[in-house]
């Protein structure tokens, strides 16, 4: 079928099933023509660089052929033509385009939107149940991922490297050695919205032998304000917005989904790539790593270090990093995120009934105490099991001046002034009588 009529039909049928069965049937057919143009659509590594393209509103035109659309295409990816010249060029296409032609399939390909609930995932689905050509698969976008490292626990031997989690947004770099520049969320969206950063990376692109992709977090001075601006139209502000890389690999493996390159090595060409163009790349940092041993005692004093300086500089908590393992397009075991934990002792002051279903019963235990010189009030109210909960509310008179252990991922400043705790959780106490500490 013409491909224009299968989207009409793919954006008529509301029914998944009926279109998955539309897409089979295209396979079979093997309709080469509708899966490429798919691919140019919802593969989100191909961009196209333009923003607005018209609909056509007068039925004229002979038709334009699909390998004249493709000569489009391919100088727009490659950015042979951008500006005035695209502009031109695409509204040539569309003169030559019958109006179906152009409103229902080859506009839509442009703007990356075939309008007809389809997505990669559909597409992938259908190709794989069939066993049709593989060149009729889409490129799913993807980036390396942690896992918690409270469920990887096994995990936590040798050598590790060492990072900050930043709190920022996650941003994948395309550099190309002819100056171009894209740049993704972890999702495949494209971000436009950091010009000064790809404009450094643009300045530096020539020393690069092939395309790469550098991997990081864009920090702003507030997080907030960050996210604000991330999705902006126009008035952007985010010149003070700095991207800190932790990866770098070929853009031909992060196509692949694996760079079998170690992470150790990996670091070391970061950071001999960064040497060389640090001055000029302003808003272009290393995020700084260290390398631990989890089984030697100078180690894990370390990682504890690590860990409370984390926590005064508000990160959001530490990466485990393992040295020799590749760079896989998915979530891996091999990148671990921990939160930092602070343990402190507090006294007890005093005790809130619960609301729900611990009416009747403690709802949290109030806690003041000193922590690295910062007084602390707070109510810490998880961490109890129903049966002590009953218990301690029917004991308050004997809980006043108890020392009860509580963790939590960060000291807070509230408004007026005074500290408390970020999600603050009862361990244990911390003796049997008022003021003991065991």
């Amino acid at each position: 079928m013409i491909p224009w009529k299968v989207i009409k039909a793919l954006e008529s049928d509301n029914s998944r099933l009926g279109k998955e069965a539309i897409l089979e049937r295209e396979a079979r057919d093997k309709n080469d023509i509708l899966f490429y143009g798919i691919r140019y659509a919802l593969d989100n590594m191909l961009t196209f660089g333009v923003k607005q393209v018209p609909e056509k509103k007068i039925a004229s035109g002979s038709g334009l052929s699909w390998s004249e659309f493709v000569g489009l295409l391919n100088n727009l990816l490659n950015r042979k033509i951008t500006g005035n010249n695209a502009k031109d060029e695409i509204n040539r296409a569309m003169s030559m385009a019958t109006i179906d032609e152009w409103n229902y399939w080859y506009r839509r390909i442009l703007i990356k939107d075939l309008r007809c609930g389809l997505s990669e995932k559909t597409v992938n689905k259908v190709v794989n149940n069939i066993r049709a050509s593989d060149k009729y698969l889409v490129p799913v976008f993807s980036c390396q991922l942690a896992q918690d490292s409270t469920d990887q626990q096994s995990k936590l031997i040798g050598r590790k490297q060492i990072e900050v989690k930043l709190d920022g947004v996650r941003v994948l770099t395309f550099v190309y050695p002819d100056g171009r520049v894209i740049q993704f969320s972890r999702n495949g969206k494209e971000l436009e919205n950091f010009p000064h950063i790809r404009n450094q990376f643009s300045e530096i692109s020539e020393a690069l032998s092939e395309p790469w992709v550098f991997d990081g977090e864009v920090m702003s001075e507030k997080f907030q304000d960050l996210m604000k601006q991330l999705n902006r139209k126009e008035n952007v502000q985010t010149s003070d917005a700095v991207l800190h890389l932790f990866d770098m690999i070929p853009m031909k493996d992060f196509v692949a989904g694996m760079c079998l390159e170690t992470q150790e090595t990996r670091s070391e060409a970061l950071n001999i790539w960064y040497n060389l163009v640090k001055d000029s790349t302003p808003n272009i940092k290393i995020l700084s790593s260290e390398i631990i041993n989890f089984e030697t005692v100078a180690g894990r004093d370390r990682l504890r270090e690590i860990n409370e300086l984390a926590i005064e500089g508000g990160y959001e908590g530490i990466m485990i990093k393992d040295l020799n393992a590749p760079y896989e397009c998915k979530r891996s075991s091999s990148w671990l995120k921990a939160k930092p934990v602070i343990s402190l002792d507090l006294g007890v002051v005093g005790v809130e009934e619960g609301t729900g279903k611990n009416k009747g019963s403690l709802g949290a235990i109030v806690c003041e105490g000193e922590y690295n010189g910062k007084n602390i009030s707070v109510n810490v109210g998880s961490g109890f099991s129903d049966e002590e909960r009953n218990d301690i509310w029917g004991n308050q008179d004997k809980l006043i001046g108890q020392i009860a252990e509580v963790l939590a991922d960060a000291v807070t400043q509230n408004q007026d002034g005074t500290y408390s705790l970020r999600f603050p959780r009862f361990k244990s106490w911390r003796g049997f009588t008022a003021g003991e500490k065991i």
